[in-house]
């Protein structure tokens, strides 16, 4: 087996890997971004003009006009909607990279395997 060829099968193996964790770390955020979504979403659905909203500054809950909630947490949804857009691009494009390395591995391990003897060659 060649060095060569064994340096550039390692250096391909770190970089899967590598990819492997980015993913991992996107499909987390991805995850956390669905839950803070569903809460946000959730926090005003069953409100009624006669509730009261409030809003926590340092250890004080301070009450606040109900539009102006209204108007924060949808700029927080839209907020998190674009996260989850970009993550789902970041997504894809990780996806498409690791797609690419398996198979540079796959065509690797190939060439590794063309160099090494038959196990089952007669020498005399």
């Amino acid at each position: 087996m060649s060095a060569a060829l064994d340096a550039q099968l390692q250096k391909a193996t770190n970089e899967y890997r590598k990819i492997e964790t980015d993913l991992a770390n996107a499909v987390e955020a991805r995850q956390r971004l669905d839950i803070q979504l569903t809460e946000n979403e959730q926090e005003f659905k069953s409100l009624t003009s006669d509730n009261d909203v409030y809003k926590l500054i340092g250890p004080v809950l301070v009450k606040q006009d109900q539009s102006e909630a209204k108007s924060n947490v949808e700029k927080r949804l839209e907020y998190i909607r674009n996260e989850i857009s970009r993550v789902e691009i970041q997504l894809k494009e990780l996806n498409g990279r690791q797609e690419k390395k398996r198979l540079q591995l796959v065509h690797l391990q190939g060439q590794m395997e063309s160099q090494q003897p038959s196990a089952g060659a007669i020498t005399a």
